[in-house]
């Protein structure tokens, strides 16, 4: 993913501590530890833009619900039941689900804080999990009357945690806010957020063009208060309009599409080539993982066909039939992983197997199908799924390896996370 490095068709990764130090067709370290990767595609660790990792233990109870029935459900009627101890095992699952999955980056959209001992559980489940992870600190949707003031608990507790967890920009888990947005609350309270993450110099993420709710023009009304800039992360755009998605590639701003989600719960069609249409590079992400697989490899597939079904049924109603793919399987793959990283502001430390970079790589195996002949890399990567993820690296540190993850008890995990699911639901 990095065109002055360029592909290999074999060779080898040097990495020394938590950083790449050089990569190239042959290189000659005889005294270093060897790691294997014959017959597989060595890649920058996936990068997910936008996960709600406390729903880890949730799987698929939003499979059959649409976007309306999602937030009664789950952020409406259980989220309020999650105690911090529900918030840690679930996350602490989600966490290791993504490893597991090959994915060595996300950003964790967590809008269940409802209390100050909600954030401590969160921040430390994801230091414990060993991911790179960017905490999005979120109010509990279920209670609105925390966005407004500065004396309320949401902003009183970001800038505790700051202070306490966040003091370095060179860790594994930084600090970013999950906001609302116009779409979701007022114009007013967006402000109030957005200037709280500029004061802390953080990212901040919402979601916007969400089905009908599109029609409040949130990107409009940001822009209209001099509000956009390339700090900020925005979700979806499904039903944005492209001059307003215009406005956030001038603003320097970032896209995150979730695709499968989006399809799935009537968000509307994934907005992936219009964001590119006006010069945005889209990143991707899960979003709700208690209504879709944590894999980014289908989330690869899906916004590459959506995309290409979108301008092939153009084409077609036009009497046209498409020369050339509209959508390659290597954009699918910037997607999932530079881009992600430029989203993040995290493109000088991962995203790219770049030497100087910290060492977040992971090893494909494209052969453990009998079927799959794997003779274009990027395309056998579009193709795979978690299961192929052979070996994780995270800042030097091996997280998977041969199919399994190291210094973890999934089994455990699991465990917990499934007795924390079965109280809630009997509580609500």
């Amino acid at each position: 993913m990095d065109p002055a490095v360029g592909d290999h068709q074999t060779g080898d990764v040097l990495v020394q501590d938590d950083t790449i130090v050089d990569v190239g067709p042959r290189i000659d370290a005889p005294d270093a530890e060897v790691i294997d990767a014959a017959g597989m595609v060595v890649m920058p660790g996936l990068v997910d833009t936008h996960r709600h990792v406390w729903q880890g233990a949730f799987a698929q109870i939003a499979a059959d619900w649409t976007l309306n029935e999602y937030f009664a459900g789950l952020v409406g009627r259980f989220s309020p039941h999650f105690t911090p101890t529900d918030v840690r095992d679930g996350t602490y699952y989600g966490a290791l689900e993504a490893l597991d999955s090959g994915v060595t980056t996300l950003f964790d959209w967590a809008h269940v804080m409802n209390t100050p001992e909600h954030a401590d559980a969160a921040v430390d489940a994801l230091r414990a999990s060993g991911l790179r992870a960017v905490f999005g600190h979120g109010i509990p949707t279920s209670d609105p009357s925390w966005y407004m003031g500065s004396d309320r608990p949401h902003p009183v507790d970001v800038r505790r945690i700051a202070a306490e967890y966040f003091t370095s920009a060179d860790q594994l888990v930084t600090l970013a806010l999950s906001v609302r947005g116009p779409e979701l609350s007022t114009i007013e309270a967006t402000a109030h957020d957005l200037a709280l993450a500029r004061e802390l110099g953080v990212r901040a993420s919402m979601h916007v063009g969400i089905g009908l709710l599109g029609g409040h023009r949130a990107i409009t009304q940001l822009h209209d208060r001099g509000m956009l800039g390339p700090d900020l992360i925005f979700l979806h755009g499904n039903t944005s309009s492209d001059d307003e998605l215009k406005l956030l590639a001038d603003a320097g701003a970032h896209a995150s599409v979730s695709a499968r989600v989006e399809m799935m719960m009537g968000h509307g069609h994934p907005a992936t080539g219009r964001l590119m249409a006006v010069g945005l590079r889209p990143a991707l992400s899960v979003d709700v993982v208690a209504g879709t697989p944590g894999d980014m490899f289908d989330e690869m597939r899906a916004a590459l066909e959506a995309e290409r079904v979108r301008q092939y049924t153009r084409l077609l109603a036009q009497g046209e039939q498409s020369a050339t793919v509209p959508l390659t399987t290597r954009q699918a793959v910037e997607f999932a992983t530079i881009n992600g990283a430029r989203a993040l502001g995290l493109a000088d430390t991962v995203g790219s197997l770049t030497p100087g970079k910290r060492a977040d790589l992971i090893l494909v195996d494209t052969g453990r199908s009998p079927l799959r002949l794997g003779l274009a890399a990027t395309a056998a990567v579009t193709f795979a799924s978690a299961r192929d993820v052979d070996t994780v690296l995270v800042n030097g540190e091996i997280r998977k390896h041969r199919g399994r993850l190291v210094g973890a008890d999934p089994a455990a995990a699991r465990q917990r996370a499934e007795a924390s699911r079965d109280r809630m639901l009997a509580d609500a």
